[in-house]
């Protein structure tokens, strides 16, 4: 291979580290807006997508106000007693709530030690275990590299240890990108 080739081939894979990240990103983003946007049958593109934030946004109104707070709350626990719909809704439910909610659950990040030389990144999600008798347990969630799942483990407080100079949505990245990216001291 001659040099011209090889600086060629070079600019190509360089080309293609930014262009294939971005092309993604869009694609992504692009096809959300469009699934949003066609939720409701307008044909003004962008109409759809802004009267379904509008509603979103005043149902979370209406789910706060004195006099209709407790109508869904109602309806709330009427999903608790549908057995199937009660799974999948709570699950729904806490894990959204977790990144969004009051409670947000991934605002801790950890390293846990597994063995003498192994140690992985996580977050508690449940600093007490007390109602199920594991008082010296917490819970902590260790995302999957390339992935957006990951397992939930119960381990001795003794080997966890809390980040104080790492910021959560970094560890995030980092842990999702396989220890790609990179980590940003916290101010």
């Amino acid at each position: 291979m001659s040099f011209t080739s090889k600086r060629i081939l070079n600019y190509f894979l360089k080309g293609l580290l930014f262009v294939a990240p971005l092309a993604l990103t869009v694609y992504i983003i692009f096809q959300i807006v469009k699934f949003l946007d066609n939720l409701l049958p307008i044909p003004v593109p962008g109409l759809g997508i802004l009267i379904v934030f509008a509603m979103i946004t005043f149902i979370g109104y209406l789910a706060n106000i004195f006099i209709t707070k407790p109508i869904f709350e109602l309806l709330e626990r009427g999903l608790f007693k549908i057995p199937l719909v009660n799974i999948i809704y709570t699950s729904i439910k806490d894990l959204m709530s977790a990144f969004v909610g009051d409670k947000k659950k991934f605002n801790t990040p950890v390293i846990v030690q597994l063995s003498d030389t192994i140690s992985r990144l996580g977050f508690i999600t449940q600093d007490d275990l007390g109602i199920i008798g594991e008082e010296d347990l917490v819970a902590i969630y260790l995302p999957h590299s390339y992935n957006f799942s990951g397992n939930c483990f119960l381990v001795p407080r003794k080997n966890v240890r809390i980040l104080e100079n790492a910021n959560s949505a970094d560890v995030m990245k980092f842990i999702v990108s396989g220890g790609v990216s990179e980590l940003i001291k916290k101010d």
